[in-house]
């Protein structure tokens, strides 16, 4: 199927958060409130690892994963030696961290990426999107553009498509079925990744806003959204004392948006359009990829 590469969102002002009160307030998705956005462009879908792999043969780039030698990797989707995984997280213990996981080898040494060209790109850290960005011309979208490019144009809705999860019986993105992390039933086809496009876009065209896999946005991570009166969108900078590179003393977590393969509602329920959460921009993992938008 033909996919349009970049959709333009047409700027104006938006409502964002969580209008049904339903999130975890550690996150810090409600209130609403009003945001103004200046038309953009956006790719239709998350960066792939053909498009990735382009990136990489024209400029040499090496990912923190092969830097720092290992990542992040779901705990039954694991292609090593026992003696690659190299360590767990103990408060997910369903990641393990494996040597040799990076984007070329997604689940870990054993694995290749040769059939999942068109999967989005993972295991890449907020700088290696930022990287990408750059070498294509483009920037990683504000989370204030991701939101609202993610709303597809339907105000105060739970999903990207509406407010059922499957309407009409049809999953409408990758995420976890059946119990969390032990069995996935794969009613939706796919253990991991899936292709991208592979669920129908939203309203402006874009797909994959739910589910598959996180995307970096450009901002800085609070829970508290600050001075929401300001209502403009320039990635939180003016609000945090950003310089203009984006750089603080102190340590950052960078925006995700749009949950993974592993998002279900009996732990993380981020697959809603305006879930948010963060993490260091250092990080690297099996289910976190982006997107970007043009300058």
């Amino acid at each position: 199927m033909a996919v349009t590469e970049h959709v333009n969102v047409p700027g104006g002002r938006y409502r964002l958060g969580d209008h049904f009160d339903e999130g975890y307030p550690a996150d810090g998705e409600s209130p609403t409130f009003e945001v103004a956005v200046e038309g953009f462009d956006i790719d239709a879908t998350p960066v792939t690892n053909a498009q990735f792999g382009a990136f990489v043969e024209a400029t040499g780039h090496q990912t923190d994963a092969e830097r720092y030698g290992d990542s992040a990797v779901f705990h039954l989707a694991v292609a090593a030696r026992p003696e690659d995984v190299v360590g767990r997280s103990g408060a997910a213990p369903w990641w393990l961290r494996v040597r040799g996981a990076d984007w070329r080898h997604p689940y870990g040494p054993t694995s290749g990426i040769d059939d999942l060209a068109e999967h989005p790109v993972v295991h890449v850290s907020w700088a290696d999107a930022r990287a990408y960005a750059g070498w294509a011309g483009c920037s990683l979208p504000t989370e204030a553009q991701w939101e609202v490019a993610a709303r597809g144009g339907l105000v105060g809705a739970r999903f990207a498509w509406g407010d059922e999860l499957t309407p009409g019986g049809r999953w409408m993105c990758n995420i976890w079925q059946g119990r969390f992390p032990t069995r996935n039933t794969a009613e939706d086809g796919w253990l991991a990744t899936s292709p991208v496009a592979t669920y129908p876009p939203n309203g402006y065209g874009l797909y994959d806003v739910a589910g598959n896999v996180w995307e970096w946005c450009e901002d800085v991570f609070r829970a508290a959204r600050p001075d929401q009166g300001a209502r403009v969108d320039d990635g939180g900078r003016r609000h945090l004392g950003l310089a203009d590179d984006g750089v603080t003393a102190a340590p950052l977590r960078r925006v995700t948006r749009g949950g993974s393969y592993l998002c279900h509602d009996s732990y993380c329920h981020r697959y809603r359009v305006a879930a948010r959460t963060g993490n260091t921009p250092d990080s690297t993992a099996g289910n976190c990829g982006f997107r970007t938008v043009g300058r």
